[in-house]
C-alpha cells in the first residue's frame, strides 16, 4: 500500500512535514529516500519544528547522527556514509529508544532497519514540485498515513 502526495511549494512540504509530527510518537521510524537536492533535509527540519525542536537542524553527513530535543528527541541520521559498511552503531538503542528516528538514505542499512516504519520516497518533479510516495510498513503506520491523508 502507497500514498501519494504532489506538493507544490515550500510550504506545502513544511506543512505536510508538521502535518506527520503531530501523529508521530516515540520509537516511530521514517525513512526518507530521494536524490541529492529532493527535499530529505528540508523535510526532517520541518519535522524537528513540529516536534518542538528548536535548534537548527542540518544533515549529519558527516557525522552521521544528529540528535535533538524537542517535545520528542529527535535521532536524525544520514547513512549515505555506510555504505558497504558491517558497522552496528546500536541500532535497537536508535530505534527503540524515546525518540522519533529519521533515516536519509535508509536503502544502505536495509537490514538493520526495524520491521514496522515509514518509508518515504521524494521525487523532484521540477523547481518546486514534489511527488511524496510513503509507503507504510506495519499497522501503526497504515493508520498514520491514513489519518496524515485526510
Amino acid at each position: 500500500m502507497k500514498f501519494e502526495k504532489h506538493i507544490y511549494s515550500l510550504e506545502e512540504t513544511e506543512q505536510l512535514a508538521l502535518n506527520l509530527a503531530e501523529r508521530l510518537e516515540a520509537q516511530y521510524t521514517v525513512t526518507l529516500e530521494g536524490d541529492l537536492g529532493a527535499g530529505k533535509t528540508t523535510f526532517t527540519q520541518a519535522l524537528a519544528k513540529g516536534l518542538g525542536i528548536k535548534r537548527t537542524v542540518n544533515s549529519p553527513t558527516f557525522t552521521i547522527m544528529k540528535q535533538y530535543e524537542g517535545r520528542l528527541p529527535l535521532n536524525h541520521l544520514d547513512v549515505y556514509r555506510l555504505a558497504d559498511s558491517d558497522e552496528d552503531l546500536g541500532w535497537d538503542e536508535i530505534f527503540y529508544g524515546d525518540a522519533v528516528t529519521v533515516v536519509e538514505w535508509a536503502h544502505l542499512i536495509e537490514e538493520d532497519l526495524p520491521e514496522e516504519r515509514l518509508a518515504i520516497t521524494i521525487k523532484r518533479i521540477a523547481e518546486q514540485e514534489r511527488l511524496f510516495i510513503l509507503e507504510p510498513i506495519g499497522t501503526r503506520y497504515i493508520e498514520l498515513c491514513e489519518e496524515l491523508m485526510k
